[in-house]
């Protein structure tokens, strides 16, 4: 993509609703050239395509906006993956790799971890709450999801930040422009992380334990004896995909959810005056601002959807974020407001077979991050003597480059 089609797509990115409303009042779908897709913007659309994975295939569900250079893909090489996902399956294929994660997902597990959640986000604000400021995706954003993902997962603690960062680093490998050089030392970091996968995978071959990771060898690699290099590639691939969706999409709730609650300042009044709105406020939160915006999906055969017709191979993007902002769905759907009576009925976790197996998981941190920040930082303010706030430009994980608060 040129230099010029970048910025397009980072204009696009950073505040993508304008072309979302326009979108929804368009006939039919309107194809959009920055995302290479026809957009399917009309949440009564977005719920048809989701409802029919077997015309509206998952297959390319990631396609990278950048393709990395011949000298990181070289770098890549040298890692593990490239193997189908729960994000890029259907049917049968997409059972068998969701199956572990809902057993790790259940609602039993996630109780059991919420204690060790709300023991982390307690630490993490003890370490910068007597400082009167903070740039909260760093301090905490970044921080607590990691944690929790690799608690669930059974990593040691101290492995955690390498292997957030090397979750980073596959996003910014992926769908950030960079020069060659930069490309290059993300493609060792994330095959560093590959590796460090690998290390976990193996281990929980010999030692199975009572954790996700566990779960994901006995579920995509039965029986025993030594995994074969084949097993070994698709666990990675399943392990990195669910490490980063597990980690960046609720780092991306937090920082949003922040955001808009203070930037409207009555509405962080009105929650910490009446902390029984916090579950409303998460789910305002999540159809306001969605952490992914949409996902790809391809038609397998001649569809028509919205009145347009698309031939086989034709890609859509399943736009989230606009579904959740649709005027024939909600009133006033353009204004952040946590006394709205919403209860789960946005697509913020997607629908249908791929609704997100982690959403009950990111509720629940969300939850508990704005119930300890009410409590301890009822002054809690957007830091008006720092930059303004920026969202990156990224579709997949939409939230604030920086959050400088104070109080």
């Amino acid at each position: 993509m040129a230099n010029k089609d970048h910025a397009r797509l980072d204009e696009l990115q950073r505040d993508p609703y304008p072309l979302y409303a326009r979108a929804r009042q368009a006939e039919g779908l309107t194809f959009v050239p920055e995302l290479d897709a026809w957009l399917v913007a009309r949440d009564a659309d977005v719920r048809e395509v989701l409802r029919r994975p077997e015309e509206f295939s998952s297959v390319r569900a990631l396609l990278p906006d950048v393709m990395p250079s011949p000298a990181a893909l070289e770098v890549l090489a040298k890692g593990y993956g490239k193997r189908p996902t729960v994000v890029s399956t259907d049917g049968a294929a997409h059972q068998r790799h969701r199956a572990p994660l809902n057993r790790g997902l259940s609602a039993g597990r996630i109780a059991a971890l919420v204690p060790y959640a709300a023991e982390r986000a307690t630490v993490l604000v003890d370490g910068f709450a007597g400082g009167g400021a903070v740039e909260l995706m760093s301090a905490y954003a970044r921080q607590l999801p990691g944690q929790v993902i690799g608690r669930l997962l059974g990593f040691d603690p101290a492995d955690v930040p390498a292997a957030v960062h090397g979750g980073h680093r596959a996003e910014q490998l992926l769908f950030r422009p960079m020069s060659t050089e930069d490309q290059v030392a993300a493609a060792h970091d994330v095959v560093a992380l590959q590796q460090m996968l690998d290390a976990y995978i193996r281990d929980r071959r010999e030692h199975p334990r009572d954790d996700l990771c566990s779960l994901m060898v006995a579920a995509l690699a039965p029986g025993g004896g030594e995994l074969t290099l084949d097993q070994r590639h698709e666990l990675v691939s399943n392990l990195q995909n669910f490490l980063i969706a597990g980690h960046l999409t609720t780092t991306a709730l937090i920082g949003s959810t922040l955001f808009h609650l203070l930037r409207d300042r009555r509405q962080w009044e009105l929650l910490c005056g009446q902390p029984e709105l916090i579950l409303a406020a998460v789910e305002e939160a999540a159809r306001y601002d969605s952490a992914v915006q949409g996902f790809r999906r391809t038609t397998t055969r001649p569809v028509t959807i919205a009145g347009t017709e698309l031939p086989p191979g034709s890609t859509v993007f399943v736009a989230y974020g606009s579904a959740n902002r649709d005027e024939r769905r909600y009133d006033r759907p353009d204004v952040f407001d946590i006394t709205r009576r919403l209860s789960r009925q946005h697509v913020a976790f997607g629908h249908g077979a791929h609704g997100c197996p982690g959403s009950q998981l990111a509720r629940e941190q969300l939850r508990l991050t704005l119930g300890l920040f009410a409590r301890r930082l009822p002054g809690l303010r957007i830091d008006e003597d720092q930059p303004p706030v920026v969202m990156r430009p990224t579709m997949i994980h939409r939230s604030p480059e920086a959050l400088h608060l104070a109080w």
